[in-house]
């Protein structure tokens, strides 16, 4: 079952996705964002994200939790939304310096060899992956010499080489650091802001791949990496 975000009418098939009205073929990509938040109806920051995220044209969102509660995950659905998207994003809160359960439990079923990597895995090739992070701590705290000891990008690392290995191009992630202060600090509608200006240049083909590929986050970059339409 799709989650519904829009108070009535199920976004988590949106336009440009196959069989939408409106059609995919006026975008240069098409998006898919995989959400992962086991309680989102508490989340000051992931819930605005995959609102805002729901309003996109060209975008589909999808919210794991709800579509598989008991973590039975049709492979050979989400095998075919790849297949359907040309830019592939992992929405969601930095748990123990990774993703929450469910996308490992999808990349190990959705992933498969002679699919994603190996031989005859070629499925993914060309394709872009990033993910898009909130993190409670302040930025300081990932830094070599701060509490958490490794760059967020670096904590990451696993995420990229899987990027690399299914022939993807792997964008460093989009994150919101000290994220449980972020609404009350008024720091919280410039970042839904850029998240769309950034969804919106991917699919635009307006987005610097080769810059953007080398930052440790893409946040508070937008201007430098995009071009406007």
């Amino acid at each position: 079952m799709h989650s519904d975000l829009t108070g009535g009418r199920d976004k988590s098939v949106l336009p440009g996705s196959n069989g939408n009205p409106h059609g995919s073929d006026v975008f240069a990509r098409r998006i898919l964002v995989l959400l992962a938040h086991p309680s989102l109806d508490r989340s000051e920051v992931n819930l605005p994200l995959a609102e805002a995220t729901a309003n996109i044209d060209g975008v589909t969102l999808i919210d794991l939790y709800a579509e598989y509660p008991g973590f039975d995950i049709d492979v050979d659905r989400e095998q075919a939304r790849l297949l359907e998207h040309d830019v592939i994003v992992f929405l969601h809160p930095l748990y123990w310096y990774s993703t929450p359960s469910i996308l490992k439990e999808w990349q190990d079923l959705v992933l498969e060899h002679g699919f994603a990597y190996g031989t005859g895995g070629t499925a993914l090739h060309g394709k872009i992956f990033f993910n898009a992070i909130t993190a409670g701590g302040s930025e300081e705290a990932y830094h070599s010499e701060g509490y958490n000891h490794f760059t967020l990008r670096e904590l990451f690392h696993p995420l990229e080489q899987t990027a690399m290995l299914c022939g993807m191009t792997y964008l460093p992630p989009y994150a919101l650091f000290g994220s449980r202060t972020a609404a009350e600090e008024g720091r919280l509608k410039a970042h839904v802001s850029n998240w769309v200006r950034l969804l919106k240049a991917l699919r635009d083909d307006r987005l610097d791949i080769s810059t953007a590929h080398a930052m440790e986050t893409l946040n508070n970059q937008i201007d430098r990496i995009s071009r406007e339409a």
